[in-house]
């Protein structure tokens, strides 16, 4: 497999900067263009309020809602692909992996890498993460999406390690309104709406859509409800926002094929093994956020919220198919203070905090089936009870210093995250009525009710040289961390009886371009992160966490409106993430090899075309290179080429129509693919060509 080289990015991306930079000033002085309107230039994800982004040091990138209009996204994975360095493979229904600037995350307590969030508010507590959470999100019908990409624990805390992907949703108070209607194929279909009343001082408004889909393959489905409801009122100093957002999914799903290249094969690839799986899932968050306009300028806002949310589902990819029922709730707090110090400093700062309790049960209905380890090892009933109350506390601090040339940032957050487990079965590795398993004990084990704590400090620190006015160099160094998560404390296996871990910590430096033409803009970004207590379940099936991985990548984002009519956007990934410790598996060790499903390679291309002012046409072009599906680097998934084809017609200032042909050349594909011991190759299946029609009336 290609190896992302350890040297050399220096030159690469002064040489590719100048190259850019120079095409494009010889073009601009002869047809100077603009950019398309929804590129977006506030953000909120930086710097936690809104602001221009464009000179802060590191890369925020948006999906605007434009694209997000275009795409009429099925999935938060067709529109994350626009961003360089994220990946998202998709499972079943609604169900996926994510990655950014990282291998995809899998594994229990994984997805404490990477930061989620809605309007600001994390999706889930510290501790609590959840691999499919992005589904709570009401990203089909958002205003946008935004991205930090590296560590951002300085603002966000805990599990900020890679980033953050901040789905920000539509301000309906505004007043005006839109009812749309998409269907395509295998049964999908979904109705969408958003209205609001603006009434002087304020307004109202709601953002809801219900999507019912039959899927491709045998047994599979899904219905789901997402609903936003939005409040603002203006007094003389003080902004008042209120959100609520509701989420609901009924999930029949799909599990693994099976069989090395068993998605090239039609019938296998629409096949079931798994009809008996699903998965439920609800969700509410309710906040408030206050926000005083303060003398000489200064800004004070308080965001008190709640979360609510239960899930259940089969875990159809174990032995003996377990269920698993979670559920937290919690209150929280955010607040921010911006002064400023004078003219040319400013300070940022806050005080984070919330409690959430949270419980999981796992059990078991049916005997296990198997070889007679199996059925010795992992009895029917109950395998977890457990409940956890953490609190959290963090307070964090940023100076900038401006002039006309240069913008310098120090931040620090200092974050303090206790949990109070509570175990509701009997402690240790037996049945739940107390006996024990034969051939050494049961696999799952239970420790004693406990109480653990961690500490964190998280600095970072940047620097944006303005080198003219459309070119700017940037650099930062931050550090990453996030405690473990619950599930890897209390969910214990085979003869642990505590896990004694520590918190993930990832040391990232990163530096690069950003460019700003009339009719172009870029940005390319090169980083090295080592990651530090790396949590791992070990050859034992103990989870310990000394193990260590290094993610070093190049990064380029473009949009470059070629013409009144052509436009192209590029977003592209070379990076190398690999293991940087000891462990023998299968008699390899694993020390410098390739982590498992992370590709070296990932681009996505769109070229757009106007054949008038409201007629469009996209062509995307999306690569996703080959890649190991196992620690050992034995096998391999081959990696995919997709083509889609999307267009609209304005047929009157008010209505909108959408077509769309996902997998124009019919690509036989995995979504996912990886490698187990005991099942071999194993793939989600991609969907062969299919096609979705689309309406959107607005007011």
């Amino acid at each position: 497999m290609t190896k992302l080289p350890r040297s050399g990015w220096l030159p690469a991306l002064t040489i590719l900067s100048c190259a850019i930079s120079g095409t494009f000033n010889a073009s601009a002085q002869t047809a100077p263009v603009q950019l398309p309107a929804d590129i977006e230039r506030i953000t909120t994800t930086g710097s936690r309020h809104g602001a221009d982004d464009n000179d802060a040091p590191v890369i925020i990138s948006a999906v605007g809602q434009q694209d997000i209009n275009l795409v009429s996204p099925t999935h938060i994975e067709e529109v994350l692909k626009f961003i360089a360095g994220a990946q998202v493979q998709r499972g079943n229904g609604q169900e996926y992996l994510p990655a950014l600037r990282s291998q995809v995350f899998s594994g229990a307590g994984a997805c404490g890498g990477l930061l989620t969030a809605e309007d600001g508010i994390p999706l889930r507590a510290a501790g609590f993460c959840n691999i499919n959470e992005l589904f709570e999100a009401h990203s089909e019908m958002a205003e946008r999406v935004e991205v930090l990409k590296g560590p951002g624990s300085a603002l966000y805390g805990s599990n900020a390690v890679h980033g953050v992907i901040n789905v920000i949703t539509p301000d309906t108070t505004q007043g005006g309104g839109l009812f749309g209607y998409d269907y395509g194929s295998y049964g999908y279909s979904r109705v969408k709406l958003r209205s609001g009343y603006h009434y002087g001082d304020g307004g109202v408004g709601l953002n809801a859509s219900v999507t019912r889909d039959n899927g491709y393959r045998v047994a599979e489905g899904l219905d789901q409800e997402k609903l936003n409801l939005r409040h603002e009122h203006a007094f003389s100093s003080l902004t008042l926002t209120t959100g609520l957002t509701y989420t609901n999914l009924e999930q029949e799903t799909a599990g693994y094929i099976t069989g090395t290249d068993a998605y090239k094969d039609a019938q296998l690839a629409q096949a079931n093994e798994n009809p008996e799986a699903f998965r439920n899932a609800s969700s509410l968050r309710l906040w408030s956020r206050a926000q005083w306009q303060l003398d000489g300028g200064d800004t004070l806002s308080v965001t008190p919220y709640i979360r609510d949310q239960d899930m259940e589902f089969l875990m159809h990819f174990l032995p003996g198919q377990p269920t698993e029922e979670n559920s937290q709730q919690g209150v929280g707090v955010q607040s921010l203070w911006t002064h400023n110090v004078s003219a040319s400093v400013t300070l940022n700062a806050g005080i984070d905090a919330e409690h959430t309790e949270g419980s999981l049960l796992q059990y078991q209905e049916q005997p296990t089936t198997g070889s007679a380890f199996l059925v010795a090892t992992i009895p029917a009933g109950k395998h977890y009870d457990y409940d956890v109350n953490a609190s959290l506390i963090a307070a964090f601090s940023e100076l900038v210093w401006r002039n006309d040339s240069w913008l310098l940032s120090a931040g620090l957050r200092y974050e303090y995250i206790h949990y109070d487990y509570t175990n509701n079965m009997n402690s240790g590795r037996l049945r739940e009525d107390g006996t024990a398993c034969g051939m050494g004990g049961c696999r799952y084990s239970r420790p004693p009710s406990s109480k653990n704590s961690f500490t964190n400090a998280s600095p970072k620190l940047g620097a944006t040289y303005l080198y003219s006015d459309t070119t700017q160099f940037y650099a930062n160094y931050s550090l990453g961390y996030r405690a473990p998560q619950a599930t890897e404390l209390y969910r214990l296996q085979r003869a642990q009886q505590v896990a004694d871990l520590n918190s993930e910590e990832a040391r990232n430096v990163e530096f690069g371009v950003k460019g700003n033409y009339p009719g172009l803009s870029y940005t390319i970004a090169a980083y090295y992160m080592d990651k530090d207590n790396f949590i791992f379940r070990d050859s034992n099936f103990f989870n310990v966490n000394d193990g260590q991985s290094r993610h070093t990548g190049v990064e380029l984002e473009l949009r470059w409106q070629a013409s009144q009519r052509l436009d192209i956007a590029l977003a592209a990934t070379m990076a190398s993430h690999t293991y940087r410790y000891n462990q023998e598996l299968g008699g390899v060790n694993i020390n410098g090899n390739d982590i498992d499903t992370a590709p070296n390679t990932i681009a996505d291309v769109r070229i757009g075309y106007n054949f008038t002012p409201q007629v469009r046409a996209e062509l995307e072009l999306n690569h996703v290179g080959e890649y190991y599906t196992d620690p050992e680097n034995l096998h391999e998934y081959e990696g995919h080429e997709l083509v889609n084809l999307r267009s609209s017609w304005q047929l009157t200032p008010e209505l909108t129509l959408y077509a769309r042909v996902n997998n124009l050349l019919d690509t036989a594909y995995a979504e996912r693919a990886d490698f187990t011991s005991f099942g071999g190759d194993r793939y989600f299946p991609g969907r062969p060509r299919n096609y979705m029609l689309s309406a959107t009336y607005s007011w």
